[in-house]
């Protein structure tokens, strides 16, 4: 997944804002908390995005090749994908929709109101 293809699926998501932030990476807000970032932190020049996880995701996908415990995330269950192969676009856009309903479930009732955010629909995660 490009960044641009990133940045326009996690634009696509009711509520959300994008910042410029850390260097120039894209983070992704929803209710001011952030669920996904894209960045080119470290070495090589692609991207790595690095997203919010349930504990059972967390789990998993850090035993996975090419995707780690993300740097100063981890301890909130946060993964970063280093190899762009570790999981297919449609894969990741799952795991970034998870990362989402997550972090909307953590707002108050008032903030997913002012939103817009329909809690039936979001599931619960």
């Amino acid at each position: 997944m490009t960044r641009d293809e990133f940045d326009a699926f996690c634009q696509a998501l009711r509520g959300t804002t994008r910042v410029e932030q850390w260097g120039g990476a894209s983070v992704w807000k929803i209710g001011g908390k952030i669920f996904a970032i894209c960045s080119k932190w470290g070495e090589g020049k692609h991207n790595k995005i690095s997203f919010k996880c349930s504990d059972l995701a967390y789990s998993m996908l850090r035993e996975q090749p090419g995707i780690i415990p993300a740097p100063y995330l981890a301890r909130a269950k946060w993964v970063q994908i280093e190899d762009h192969k570790a999981l297919s676009d449609e894969d990741l856009k799952g795991y970034i929709q998870m990362a989402y309903t997550i972090i909307a479930w953590k707002l108050t009732k008032a903030q997913r109101a002012s939103l817009g955010l329909d809690l039936p629909s979001l599931g619960r995660p």
